[in-house]
């Protein structure tokens, strides 16, 4: 792990950050507390238990060896003491140890072994919840059981199982807080999204704390104020657009009652190639603001922007059925855009359609010039004609790029440029399924 930036090992996510930021101080806040506990406070209480038994079976022990077979004084030790005790003869040779374990075993046999002087053999017996204390002497065993409750603690697990509960407690009701606090940004991110796909904001309204509720209203106050920038500036365009309308109409008239020479096609020709870029900049100002997305069969709509190019050589290769919720009307204009500027700039356009469980994308090839790799950006901005080998002598503005990735965008998808396999130029325009 040395060398590697914490941002890269930490979560991503802000609901995954808080999360961590509130179960991880939890966590070692209860281990020290586990581990002080054990190994502080309980294991010294053990040790003054252990203490306190270790007198009592080294007073047994010294009673049975100074007086040897009184068993009325024996008797009378333990009952006092309220140990049972018992005598085996003859006693082992070596004392083996056993393998019974207990917690805080090294307590009780450190305190019995230092009061007898010398070692005993300790166990813990389950079935009657005793510890068992063999001690060898010289002509017998004597054996002492004394209940485990008075040389060990053993409610202490308790302490623990409590602070565990109301550390889940609080983990838990945090959790659920900062749950309600990131579902109010995520709200926003998602209101953010939409309103970037140019898609309404439905339902969304401020919640959450303070400065949440003040991004939101920002947000809200600059959706407004750009819906507003945006319709005015499509009402002058369309204004300026009546405007040129009216001449241009005036002069269509006046070549179209003139004799028929050489000089007035020609002339017929480019008031209707301004009276089309005209048209083409009020559709990329105004960017189908007015039109709602909805359920759309795309595999239709790609039919029908074939249909319109029968004059030319437009494919469209085995496309799937696929449904998506885009805006049709600017899909089929961005597309259409796409294909023309295909047969404009090539003698062949090919439409294929992919799909898997996320994306769906519309590919667009040509076989014509191409545009060098290092110019795609620049391809994208508007009115930008690249190169001589795809402008010299062609009709068009340079918007079929632009329009084709700000309808993108707006349904949440992108458009990528690629070399072609028909030699040219490949569009790829991804939408999200």
């Amino acid at each position: 792990m040395a060398g590697v930036p914490l941002r890269d090992v930490f979560p991503k996510g802000l609901y995954a950050r808080s999360v961590l930021l509130t179960v991880l101080p939890v966590t070692i806040i209860l281990a020290l507390m586990t581990l002080y506990y054990y190994n502080g406070h309980l294991r010294s209480m053990n040790t003054r238990l252990s203490q306190s038994v270790a007198r009592e079976v080294a007073l047994i022990d010294r009673t049975c060896a100074e007086q040897p077979g009184n068993l009325s004084a024996q008797a009378f030790i333990t009952a006092s003491l309220g140990l049972r005790f018992e005598c085996d003869v003859p006693p082992s040779q070596e004392l083996q140890p056993l393998a019974s374990r207990f917690l805080y075993r090294d307590v009780v046999v450190g305190a019995i072994d230092e009061r007898l002087g010398r070692a005993a053999n300790v166990r813990l017996d389950r079935s009657i919840d005793a510890l068992v204390i063999d001690i060898p002497a010289a002509d017998e065993m004597r054996r002492v059981f004394v209940d485990r409750k008075r040389a060990i603690a053993i409610n202490g697990h308790i302490f623990i199982v409590w602070v565990v509960l109301f550390s889940l407690l609080m983990a838990f009701t945090a959790l659920a807080f900062l749950r309600n606090q990131v579902r109010s940004m995520l709200q926003l991110t998602e209101a953010a999204q939409a309103f970037g796909r140019g898609q309404e904001m439905a339902g969304f309204r401020p919640s959450g704390a303070r400065e949440v509720r003040a991004a939101a209203n920002a947000m809200i106050e600059m959706r407004n104020r750009l819906i507003k920038f945006t319709e005015q500036r499509t009402h002058m365009l369309a204004g300026v657009s009546h405007d040129l309308r009216t001449p241009l109409s005036r002069l269509n008239l006046h070549f179209a009652m003139q004799e028929q020479t050489p000089d007035t096609v020609a002339a017929r020709g480019d008031i209707a190639e301004m009276e089309a870029m005209l048209e083409e900049y009020l559709a990329f100002a105004q960017g189908d603001e007015g039109e709602r997305a909805s359920p759309t069969d795309l595999t239709a709509l790609l039919n029908d922007i074939v249909s319109g190019f029968a004059m030319r050589d437009v494919r469209l290769v085995q496309p799937p059925d696929v449904e998506l919720i885009i805006k049709p009307l600017m899909m089929k204009r961005a597309i259409s855009n796409l294909v023309s500027n295909a047969v404009i700039y090539g003698d062949a356009a090919e439409i294929s359609l992919i799909c898997d469980e996320d994306w769906v994308k519309v590919i667009v090839d040509d076989n014509g010039p191409g545009i060098p790799p290092d110019r795609y950006d620049e391809a994208f901005k508007p009115f930008a004609r690249l190169n001589d080998a795809r402008t010299q002598n062609l009709p068009g503005t340079g918007l079929g790029l632009a329009l084709a990735r700000d309808a993108a965008q707006r349904s949440g998808g992108q458009v990528t440029l690629h070399p072609s396999p028909l030699g040219g130029l490949r569009v790829e325009m991804q939408l999200p399924r």
